[in-house]
């Protein structure tokens, strides 16, 4: 492309400050450096963790440098490539990623994680391998959520932290693989292993829960309770593979007490997806005895859980998931082949398709939803 080595003026939604409004600005992206890809934004979404992170931080995020461009769950197309790229060539479809794949480390090698640390560090606090965002804007480096940051035109992101994916694939839908429900999902059928003919739980119905409710259906689970204070979502759910749907708000008793009498002495598997420690507890206390299995999918970087030793002595499982336990860069583009060939479910989760000069139309959405609000949009780049 005409564009590769050179510095691209673009538009991306800058957060300044916390708590305020995104702004719409012309910023500069840099080249890629080496093992670094540059990619033109095509799609991305709007999830709760952006949301947090700008109206909530250092409640239940840690702090990240501002100014940065948010955006962790997009799909687009490589404008340029760095030195000592291989694996990736102008005009492939890519799919960004907030955890890289090296294939390198002894946690890549081993089958028991998804956990690769390749930059890890440098990408949580918003810049690349060699301390800098490739991000500017005024004169002054912005950085990059999670080392991703689509909402921008153009982005570069590691060469690790990147999923080529097939030509067919639509970007305006497989985008949300890049996080929630690729996690939803994964919690269920690979974390969680549910089984055939078993019973399950499912705490908060966003994105990340609705995908957990398809993930159990895809295990064949006998009974799949929905649970959110939001009975908009109940339908949905239903659509997804939910066998019944409970809203807390109706009952005078804990949820965990309900969902063990609905399910007469707990459920097999319980999904919290909503990131809320109070919720966190009535998920393990909702699942049976002996073998009970907990997941944990929802986000919380600061709070602590409570958990009743007992809980746990009396043989039960507490496990946490970080995008679904997917190894991020092989993983994905399977994801993708499983909806193209009609056995995942994507188009049915969005909500919203926005211009990204109403970026923040779409943050009131989630703002004026419940405090389990997750919705996705599909937010199209302007057009240059």
């Amino acid at each position: 492309m005409t564009t590769a080595g050179q510095v691209i003026t673009c538009k991306a939604a800058i957060a300044w400050e916390p708590g305020k409004p995104l702004s719409i600005e012309d910023v500069e992206v840099a080249p890629p450096k080496s093992h670094e890809v540059r990619i033109k934004v095509v799609t991305t979404g709007v999830c709760q963790t952006d949301n947090e992170y700008l109206y909530e931080t250092e409640q239940r995020m840690k702090f990240r440098p501002f100014p940065l461009v948010l955006g962790h769950e997009g799909a687009g197309i490589v404008e340029s490539v760095g030195p000592d790229v291989t694996k990736f060539s102008p005009g492939d479809k890519v799919i960004p990623l907030f955890l890289p794949q090296c294939e390198e480390c002894d946690r890549c090698r081993s089958p028991k994680t998804n956990q690769c640390r390749r930059n890890w560090a440098n990408t949580q606090v918003g810049v690349l391998a060699d301390g800098t965002s490739r991000i500017s804007c005024r004169g002054q480096q912005v950085y990059q959520f999670l080392g991703v940051s689509s909402f921008s035109q153009y982005t570069v992101v590691p060469d690790t932290s990147l999923a080529k994916i097939r030509p067919d694939a639509p970007l305006d839908k497989v985008f949300l693989l890049g996080c929630g429900v690729s996690t939803g999902y994964g919690a269920a059928v690979k974390t969680g292993k549910v089984e055939k003919d078993s019973k399950c739980a499912v705490f908060g119905l966003g994105a990340v829960g609705l995908a957990a409710v398809m993930g159990c259906k895809a295990a064949e689970a006998k009974t799949i309770i929905g649970i959110d204070v939001n009975p908009a979502r109940f339908e949905k759910a239903m659509l997804l593979g939910a066998t019944g749907c409970v809203n807390p708000s109706n009952y005078n008793k804990s949820i965990q007490e309900v969902i063990v009498e609905l399910s007469q002495g707990g459920v097999d598997y319980a999904l919290e997806c909503v990131g809320s420690p109070a919720v966190m507890t009535a998920a393990l206390e909702s699942t049976i005895d002996a073998w009970g299995v907990c997941v944990i999918a929802g986000w919380s970087e600061t709070e602590s859980m409570n958990v009743a030793v007992e809980k746990i002595l009396m043989g039960r499982t507490l496990m946490g998931t970080y995008f679904g336990g997917w190894k991020s860069v092989s993983d994905v583009p399977k994801l993708v082949d499983a909806y193209m060939n009609n056995t995942l479910k994507l188009n049915e989760f969005i909500t919203h398709s926005l211009p990204l000069d109403r970026i923040n139309q779409a943050f009131d959405t989630l703002k004026n939803g419940t405090r389990y609000e997750l919705i996705h949009l599909q937010l199209p780049a302007i057009s240059l």
